[in-house]
């Protein structure tokens, strides 16, 4: 299904004056919301019961894609709606938090608050992942791809699915203690 889904959506972003299947925000709402398919969060995370929030902290880089997106889906029999957040204290009902690149200087304390509340962390800032962020995008052969930081999703007692893990560019791992 996700393997279907990124061929639909990681396909070449035209450059200007050619027809293109989708836009870059298109592209990456789309990977908001099917990367919320495949990560399993902990029962106790305190987030609504009643609904899948996905969340945008910083400058809004999607205006009414992302609502268009995610209008009349669900995850696990969860209605998901999309919230621009103003401050990260409103971040605590979010499953999935969108980190602008506005937000960048602030970058440690978003993570730590985010870690802290079992949130998913996607962004795409230039090395999120190597930060301590758990999914960065990046633009590789005209493409929006993925990496993931393995050891930050688990820090957040998140489960990533293999099938995630796979389709990423490249996976993140915590080091084994004496090698």
């Amino acid at each position: 299904m996700f393997l279907v889904f990124l061929l639909l959506f990681s396909s070449s972003v035209a450059s200007p004056g050619q027809s293109s299947g989708a836009t870059d925000v298109q592209v990456v709402a789309a990977y908001l919301y099917n990367f919320g398919k495949f990560v399993t969060f902990p029962a106790n995370r305190g987030a609504s019961s009643d609904s899948f929030q996905i969340c945008i902290f910083g400058k809004d880089p999607f205006g009414d894609v992302l609502d268009a997106t995610v209008q009349g889906e669900s995850i696990n029999g969860r209605k998901i709606t999309a919230r621009r957040i103003p401050n990260m204290q409103q971040a605590q009902a979010c499953s999935i938090l969108f980190i602008s690149t506005s937000e960048e200087n602030r970058l440690p304390a978003i993570l730590a608050a985010a870690q802290q509340w079992r949130i998913l962390t996607v962004s795409e800032i230039k090395h999120f992942s190597e930060r301590g962020g758990i999914i960065e995008l990046l633009r590789q052969q005209d493409r929006i791809r993925f990496e993931v930081n393995l050891t930050a999703a688990q820090d957040s007692h998140l489960l990533l699915s293999s099938e995630l893990l796979k389709v990423a560019t490249r996976v993140l791992r915590k080091e084994a203690k004496g090698s």
